[in-house]
Parts: structure tokens; sequence; C-alpha cells
């Protein structure tokens, strides 16, 4: 048997960040040596805030390009308490999920077996979802500026930017991920009774593309009034789709019904394959316990495991689906976020041993 062998590029970053992907590349070595069907070329890149404060960048000017000899990146997290966020944001991940044209980012929520949601009543059957973000334009287009700085007159702009392109595209990925999954169904995501350019331009276009998937069922909400509905009748929802901001705004509240925000994946696609993906935790870098060995690894393996489907490595994929199921379900496993003791070290290691057991059992 031939091994696939797979070129990835690590991004660990600031904070946490080195000590989860550090956790899933040990994770994903491991699940290599066991079914010896695929082996990762990693490469690791110090990029983040460290190096802005050394350098003065936080990647290399060439960096995106670099990235593009990867088959798939994964990325631990950015941000530090001495730089300003939106120099650690729009200098390394933006850079890298625009360069590339990132512009599908998934974000899959369930509740996890053994966990449980702030909800009362609410089980894994109720609450299993699949957020769609647009990742390349709209609220984080990135078009902008101040001037009159320091006046009583100080102007700062902020211009969301909505093309029919970008929005075709992220409505045909919407609606085939829906289309993909058992139920069929899509809530799309607006604001258009109050932003009457952007988002009825949105609305529109929702409409046209539902055209093309007769199969799906859709409806419309407004992204306030869609909070309430993911709090009160979760089990309505299924397939979302939303702008960069209201998407990253409700997959973090996504993330909380479902138990901790530290279990949350992100995949960051360029559909078309013209350029690597990127995969990641949702969390941020979580500089209060850097260092002290708590980090919930489980989002972070969750997104390595998404990105083993994108890679082809679909049984590979599964296996470690399970294998994070095996250790939520395990009260000895949890880490410290989900109510358990576990150190990032001791849940990765019973991911391991769940590994094992998964694969002798297959």
């Amino acid at each position: 048997m031939t091994t696939r062998v797979h070129r990835i590029a690590a991004i660990p970053g600031d904070g946490i960040g080195p000590e989860v992907v550090d956790a899933a590349l040990t994770a994903l070595d491991h699940l290599s040596r066991q079914t010896n069907a695929f082996r990762l070329e990693v490469d690791r890149f110090d990029w983040g805030s460290k190096r802005f404060q050394r350098e003065g960048t936080f990647m290399p000017a060439d960096g995106v390009d670099a990235l593009r000899a990867y088959d798939a990146i994964l990325f631990g997290a950015v941000g530090a308490p001495d730089v300003p966020d939106h120099l650690t944001l729009w200098g390394l991940r933006l850079a890298i999920c625009q360069g590339l044209d990132q512009y599908a980012n998934l974000r899959p929520t369930r509740i996890l077996p053994g966990l449980s949601s702030p909800l009362a009543g609410v089980g894994p059957e109720d609450l299993d979802w699949l957020i769609v973000r647009e990742n390349s334009e709209g609220e984080y287009a990135g078009q902008g500026g101040r001037s009159h700085r320091g006046q009583p007159h100080e102007v700062a702009t902020e211009t969301a930017i909505f093309t029919r392109t970008g929005v075709e595209r992220i409505m045909r990925v919407a609606f085939s991920q829906a289309q993909a999954r058992p139920r069929k169904r899509l809530t799309v995501v607006t604001k258009s009774n109050a932003q009457r350019y952007g988002l009825v331009l949105w609305d529109e276009i929702s409409a046209e593309v539902a055209r093309e998937f007769p199969d799906v069922t859709w409806d419309r909400m407004l992204v306030d009034a869609m909070t309430v509905r993911m709090t009160l009748d979760p089990r309505s929802l299924d397939t979302i789709v939303a702008t960069n901001l209201h998407a990253d705004i409700l997959s973090d509240l996504a993330a909380a019904l479902a138990g901790s925000i530290g279990i949350a994946p992100t995949a960051n696609l360029n559909p078309e394959r013209a350029a690597p993906s990127m995969f990641e935790p949702i969390h941020g870098s979580a500089f209060d316990i850097i260092g002290k060995g708590v980090a919930n690894p489980i989002g972070t393996f969750w997104s390595a495991a998404m990105m083993l489907g994108h890679l082809g490595e679909t049984e590979a994929e599964a296996q470690m689906t399970r294998a994070i199921e095996v250790v939520t379900a395990d009260p000895e496993s949890r880490p410290r976020d989900l109510g358990g003791t576990a150190s990032t070290e001791q849940v990765t290691e019973r991911l391991c041993r769940a590994l094992d057991e998964i694969g002798t059992k297959s």
C-alpha cells in the first residue's frame, strides 16, 4: 500500500496556540503511524506577535506565497495583550484568509457525548448545526480609514463590501452544504431591514441561488431574531449562512450553547482548491492560561479532523472524530473548561489511546 503524503504548514501563533497545535500534531502523527495510510510532512512557522515585536511584521512579505506550496495549514491563535488586536488580526490571520481567497468558513457545532448545553432540556439530537460564514468581504473587507486624528471632528469609516460574486459563491457553498446534510435545511441570516443596500443584495441573491437547489428547504431570519431562535428553538435549525461579522458572533454563541468555545473548530476553505485551506480552533490566544498546561485542545483536534477530510483522508477523519467523542464522554479525560481536571497533555494522551482502541476494532 502506498502511503499518501501531505505537506502541512503549522502556524502555532500566540498564547496557547503553540500548546494546542502541538497537541494536534501529536495526535495526527499517532494516527498516521497507526494507519500507515498517510504521512504528514509538517513545517512550522514562527509567525505571530513575538515576530512582530522582534522584526516589525507578523510574517514575511512573501509569507502568503510561501503557503501556496502546502496542501493545508494548521493554525493556532493570534493575539497578544501588548499588541493591538487589529494589528494581529490583519497582520496574520486575515492576511492569510484573504490572500489565499479562503472565502468559505465552516463552523460545525454539536453537543458532544458527555457534554451538556446550558439550555435546559436541550440534548445532542436538538443541537447539530453547521454555520457557513462568508470569509472574504462583508464587514471585514478592510475598506475604510481615519482622518483628522486627534481633532474634535475626527472621522473613522468602516465600509462593508458585498459583491455579487462574493455573495453568490458563499450562497452556493451554503446550499451545497445543506443539501449534503440529512435534513437539507438552510437558514439565511440577514439584517436587510436596516442595511438596505448590501444585505438587500444578500437577500436577493440567496433567493436566486435557492432556485438551483429545489431539494433544500430554506428560510430567512434577521440576525437579532436569530439569537432568540438559537436559544429557544435550536432544533429548528440545521445549516446556517451569515455574513462575515454576523457568523463570527453567532458561531461563538453556538459554541457556548454546545458546551464550550474550547471545542469549536473552523475550516477556512478555498473551495476550488486553487490555494491551500486553513484549519483552526475558534478560541483565542487565552493569555490568562498560557503555560499552565490546561488549554483545551479539543477544538484543535476537531479542526485537524476537518483538515484530514479536506485532504481526502475520510477514514482518518472519522477515527479522529470518534476519538474526540471518547475523550469527552470520559469525565476523567475532560479539560477544565468542560468541568474536568485533565491537562492538555492528559487529554492528548487519552485521545491517542482512543485512536488505538478504535484502530483495533476497525
